[in-house]
């Protein structure tokens, strides 16, 4: 069984290539259980959060291991972990493994980006990332290999964080800039990418301006949401799943428990996007809004893109 090095999942993830990775897999037979979710405290009283995704096709299958500890942000410690392990389909012999955090973060961000690519105006110029966790230091690459941004405005709470964020993309030659006040910036945005692990809402539906895509990462579990009944109420819905989003995510699920909206609400899921079975954005004043909460597929194909670049290089 190959342990593959952190460094080289860095290196076989490259944004474009991971998207591609995705629209093909999505466009695949396969089978994917639900996920087990299953929530306890520590000793300190944290709510944390451990997570199984299992999923298979006719070749390989994978399972991924992720813990959420969001007080981790104040022992200056990642909030999320996570092993992956790849395993033959047809005799179950385990062929990698490898750390997932960062396959995690990366297969998130290209999701969204894949799903903005039919869910965003043609014309958008402005971006906007809400977080500063792992998925958002991919979500301003992610999204540029999908739609040529003119700005890139970065909100996040810790400001020291927030500068060298926004250095580094500057550094790499990104238009960036670093935003304090979140109202204006959103009023702005063309398209607002937002992870963070907030459990109440940072982003108001009245700020939201007549053909926005918000793409909503970080809540993941029922009782926590990063956005409001407004922007809910005002925006076309897509999912990566229905059988995740509308259940796992208080940003579905609060919402359809208060008859704000109801699971045929959804337009369509992101394969039903990849397949062309559902256009995606049928107007350019169409607010639309775009929901992840995971899927164990995105992981496998990430994880493939890694596991044979790994055979083919070396």
């Amino acid at each position: 069984m190959l342990i593959i090095p952190d460094e080289k999942i860095s290196e076989y993830l490259e944004h474009k290539k991971l998207i591609e990775a995705l629209r093909e897999i999505f466009q695949s037979n396969y089978t994917m259980p639900v996920r087990h979710h299953h929530f306890y405290k520590t000793p300190e009283g944290d709510d944390n959060t451990l997570i199984l995704m299992p999923v298979w096709n006719n070749e390989y299958m994978g399972m991924k291991q992720v813990t959420v500890a969001p007080a981790n942000a104040n022992r200056n410690m990642p909030s999320i972990f996570a092993q992956y392990i790849l395993s033959d389909a047809k005799t179950g012999e385990p062929l990698a493994i490898m750390n997932a955090t960062e396959l995690t973060a990366r297969r998130t961000a290209c999701t969204s980006a894949l799903a903005s690519s039919y869910l965003s105006r043609a014309d958008a110029e402005n971006l906007l990332i809400v977080g500063g966790g792992s998925v958002a230091t991919h979500l301003v690459q992610a999204h540029l290999a999908v739609t040529n941004f003119k700005k890139v405005s970065v909100w996040m709470r810790n400001c020291a964080k927030m500068d060298d964020f926004v250095a580094g993309l500057k550094s790499q030659g990104i238009h960036a800039e670093t935003v304090t006040n979140l109202e204006e910036s959103v009023r702005k945005a063309d398209v607002i990418s937002c992870a963070t692990l907030s459990k109440t809402t940072i982003i108001r539906g009245d700020w939201i301006k007549p053909g926005t895509h918000l793409d909503m990462i970080g809540s993941h579990k029922p009782d926590t949401r990063e956005t409001d009944d407004v922007a809910i109420r005002k925006s076309t819905i897509f999912v990566d799943s229905r059988a995740g989003a509308l259940h796992e995510t208080g940003e579905l699920a609060l919402p359809i428990a208060d008859g704000i909206i109801t699971a045929g609400d959804v337009k369509a899921d992101i394969v039903d996007l990849v397949k062309g079975i559902h256009s995606g954005r049928t107007s350019s004043e169409e607010v639309t809004l775009f929901k992840s909460a995971g899927l164990a597929i995105e992981d496998l194909a990430a994880a493939l893109l890694v596991y044979k670049s790994y055979n083919t290089q070396g």
